[in-house]
């Protein structure tokens, strides 16, 4: 099999790595974190190298990028350390426009996804949910009776609730809101994706920065009235979008991982190079080298599933997107805890400090394998699409006999 990078692709590639690399040091992105926790020049910048743009659709003034070209803007960006809102905005919010949205969402909100001038941000969990998005309480209450509602569809809902960890959620102009239109808070029927301005009345946003760098905010809305235009997707069938651009989330997620796990690799080697101990450079010691060697088999485990996950995520076949991308971020949650402790530990104490990149990249992987369910939870989920395939096997066995 061919794993070689198009032309083009190559070329983002190295446009992307020479504009970080120049603009983008670890020194300025300190400053940027200490600061207001992301950057507008930053940001342009990204924009001016077609990078919002890679995943929206061309009629809307994007690339049409396949999950192969978000894979290689989301390696260069985890190996650069990136902090700015890529992830909520060009990958979660694009993706659920572009799957749930109609030619309205469309037209009027991906050419501005496209050219940066609009940043978005989804608020999917609550304090309760963990790991399931289908854990919904923030209701949404169509206003009106079914009288009132069936004569007059243009009758909208009433959102009532909160919203935690909403990556990105204070910088965003709109928020992308799960909300239960129906049934019981674990359903997956009953929940609506709607689309709602940052800066409507009734939504107060509490913005934080969280352990690696990134910002995030409970979200609270009260009585925030949004029109049925802002319904993305169909009433009370929400989840299986949520669902989808879960996915895609992942998918990314895996690819900033082996990118930050490519430069904490190389940073790890190049210390065992030059910290000497004992006369020696530490590098000389048998069982550092064997760790090393170690690290790079995780590594590369990792990333060879990432890229399969990355060729997967725009399959039709859901049962095959489901089973790259569940695998994809089991093997990348095990190799993030095996480089990163193990890059920690031959740093010695340096590896814990604020001025060595390493202990920065281990903290961003270490959230990458929280985000949108931990390593346990896709190890389960991928076992029980085996135990479905398995029943639907037996079925179909017992149904020719």
């Amino acid at each position: 099999m061919d794993f070689a990078f198009s032309e083009e692709q190559t070329q983002l590639r190295d446009a992307l790595r020479r504009y970080l690399s120049q603009q983008y040091t670890f020194e300025a992105r300190k400053k940027i974190i200490h600061g207001s926790g992301t950057s507008d020049a930053a940001w342009t910048g990204l924009a001016e190298l077609g990078l919002m743009g890679v995943p929206v659709p061309e009629p809307y003034g994007g690339f049409s990028g396949t999950g192969v070209d978000m894979l290689v803007v989301m390696e260069e960006l985890g190996r650069g350390l990136v902090v700015e809102p890529y992830f909520a905005t060009a990958v979660m919010g694009a993706a659920f426009i572009k799957h749930g949205g109609s030619d309205a969402h469309k037209t009027a909100l991906l050419p501005n996804v496209a050219d940066g001038s609009l940043k978005l941000a989804c608020a999917l969990t609550e304090k309760q949910s963990r790991h399931e998005l289908h854990n919904v309480m923030l209701s949404g209450t169509a206003q009106g009776n079914d009288a009132r509602r069936s004569a007059a569809p243009d009758n909208g809902f009433s959102l009532n609730g909160s919203k935690t960890v909403v990556l990105h959620g204070a910088q965003a102009d709109k928020l992308i809101v799960s909300a239960r239109t129906s049934g019981a808070a674990r359903d997956k029927s009953g929940i609506t994706v709607f689309v709602v301005d940052k800066a409507a009345a009734g939504v107060t946003v509490h913005d934080y920065r969280t352990i690696d760098g990134m910002r995030a905010a409970d979200v609270t809305l009260v009585n925030v009235g949004v029109g049925r235009d802002a319904v993305l997707g169909k009433v009370d069938e929400g989840y299986a979008l949520i669902e989808r651009v879960a996915q895609v989330g992942v998918a990314a997620l895996c690819a900033e991982a082996v990118g930050c796990m490519a430069a904490i690799n190389e940073q790890t080697i190049e210390y065992l190079k030059t910290r000497k101990q004992f006369g020696v450079v530490i590098g000389k010691f048998q069982s550092l080298q064997h760790r090393a060697a170690e690290m790079f088999m995780e590594f590369e485990q990792a990333r060879s599933l990432a890229y399969l996950a990355s060729v997967k995520v725009d399959s039709a076949d859901a049962g095959e997107r489901a089973r790259a991308i569940h695998a994809a971020k089991v093997r990348a949650g095990r190799a993030i805890r095996f480089v990163g402790q193990s890059a920690i530990q031959m740093h010695g104490g340096m590896g814990m400090t604020d001025e060595l990149a390493v202990s920065h990249f281990f903290k961003r992987i270490s959230m990458i394998e929280a985000t949108l369910g931990d390593t346990d939870h896709h190890l389960a989920a991928f076992a029980a699409l085996g135990s479905v395939q398995e029943n639907t096997t037996a079925q179909a066995a017992a149904l020719t006999a």
